[in-house]
């Protein structure tokens, strides 16, 4: 690697500048011209902006032909407060980096410092800063994006620091590693009544006791293999917050969670049987909409085999603890276009989780990621 503790230093400032600055998916535009800003000095043979969005994708290319490599990042924070008492504490008030975006791009800048010194030698490196990670939408606009065919990988790569992981252990493991998702939203509509004649309306009080924890039950849990399903209610509202009237509309936010795309098509089949059904019996009108929307996340052998080899070249103790996971991750849709396998970077035993308000990427990790990018892209470049 050709990297020294100050410029780790660096991009360890570099990091903590974006944490100060967040911005929740699909509003990456000043955080997209830091990276931009980055990278400009490490001399990329390309630079694609405002990919699916406010993306940002970095060629470095060899002097010989050959593969192209894709390792990626995400731009975007979180709608939650921070409270902690970091000097770089987002300064943006209801957002924050709590979920390590910030430590991934870290991670490629200093990828991309790396490169701009010294340039693979044959084929081509593409570092993405992706957006709207966190919606689910962001990997499905880059990959539809047009100039997506212009960098579309022969192989790609990820990774995600994970807290309750030993500092510095990876988990990794061919097969799913993140589960499919989608958010529900049932929306039921009657008619509002005076709450002295509640039965001149149409209330959907009796469908709402029976849709939420019926979805509920048909989750059936367990342990995550080909049949995981689960739902989780998230939100539920009903009428207004008055006692004179008698509710008229009612709506319920769920989460789908299947460990396939398979999967997942009858999990979603099965809630909307249900959810209509419960609706048809109290003559209720039903509608139901999808937001983040995520594919299963599947790590593909030949990706894996060069990123095991990388970690255990870089001496990083690896096992395949904590894959597959619940949670979701978009990655899975730039998987549907190469061969690709993302891994989980131990954050620490004690760490605060992902999406806690104390969370905080630790800049210590940054190294080591990077020098198992580099030294996959060097394994899968067939370079000394």
């Amino acid at each position: 690697m050709n990297l020294d503790d100050a410029d780790f230093e660096q991009i360890a400032a570099w990091r903590r500048e974006l944490h100060r600055n967040p911005e929740v998916s699909g509003q990456e535009v000043s955080t997209a011209l830091r990276v931009r800003d980055f990278l400009a000095p490490t001399g990329p043979d390309q630079v694609l902006s405002d990919l699916g969005g406010h993306g940002v994708a970095a060629v470095f290319s060899g002097r010989e032909s050959g593969p192209t490599l894709l390792i990626r990042s995400e731009l975007d924070a979180l709608p939650i407060e921070e409270l902690t008492d970091v000097p770089h504490r987002s300064t943006a008030t209801g957002v924050a980096h709590l979920c390590g975006h910030d430590g991934h791009s870290a991670i490629l800048a200093a990828v991309a410092r790396d490169l701009g010194r010294k340039r693979p030698e044959r084929g081509r490196v593409v570092l993405l800063f992706q957006p709207a990670e966190e919606t689910g939408a962001g990997a499905h606009a880059v990959v539809t994006d047009p100039r997506y065919s212009e960098i579309r990988p022969d192989m790609a790569f990820s990774m995600h620091n994970a807290p309750g992981l030993p500092f510095g252990h990876a988990g990794i493991a061919a097969g799913p590693f993140a589960c499919a998702s989608r958010g529900m939203r049932i929306m039921l509509r009657g008619k509002t009544a005076h709450a002295s004649m509640p039965e001149t309306g149409l209330s959907p009080m009796r469908a709402v006791a029976r849709i939420m924890p019926a979805l509920t039950d048909l989750g059936r849990g367990g342990p995550l293999d080909a049949d995981f399903t689960m739902i989780t209610i998230t939100h539920a509202r009903m009428g207004e917050p008055a006692f004179g009237v008698a509710p008229g509309y009612a709506e319920i936010f769920a989460t789908l969670r299947t460990m396939t795309d398979a999967g997942m098509e009858k999990l979603r089949e099965e809630a909307e049987a249900l959810a209509d059904e419960a609706a048809e019996v109290a003559g209720l009108d039903l509608e139901i909409t999808y937001e983040d929307i995520f594919a299963a996340s599947i790590n593909a052998p030949q990706a894996v085999e060069v990123l095991r080899g990388a970690l255990k070249a870089e001496g990083v103790p690896t096992s395949s603890e904590g894959v597959p996971m619940r949670a979701s991750e978009d990655f899975g849709r730039i998987g549907q276009t190469a061969p690709a396998a993302m891994f989980l970077l131990g954050a620490g035993e004690t760490h605060p989780s992902l999406h806690n308000p104390d969370y905080d990427f630790p800049d210590a990790l940054t190294p080591i990621g990077a020098r198992v990018f580099l030294r996959a892209i060097r394994d899968a470049l067939g370079e000394e």
